[in-house]
């Protein structure tokens, strides 16, 4: 998605069933898709975080697949806060934090 508008950042916290269900791999693509730099990894207490960064429409598109996510996953609520953008341009995985 191209856009003139300032990039923003936001960092999202998903609960539900989200570990073990292919969740931060189907994230990454579609960041990928998105063209979005930034972050996802799973937390020890089961949720996934993720820090999202570019257009302010393809991170809201992301943040909108988020509530989603993949097939398997059971999303319960994903709660979103702005952020400082990531270091780097592209996305990754992390390991769990």
């Amino acid at each position: 998605m191209k856009t003139t508008s300032e990039p923003i950042a936001r960092r999202l916290r998903i609960h539900g069933l989200v570990q073990g269900v292919g969740y931060r791999n189907a994230l990454q693509a579609q960041a990928a898709r998105l063209g979005l730099a930034g972050w996802v990894r799973n937390r020890l207490d089961g949720t996934v975080e993720a820090l999202v960064a570019g257009p302010p429409q393809a991170v809201d598109a992301l943040v909108a697949w988020s509530r989603r996510g993949p097939s398997a996953a059971r999303v319960e609520r994903v709660a979103t806060e702005a952020a400082d953008p990531p270091t780097h341009a592209t996305f990754v995985r992390e390991t769990t934090c």
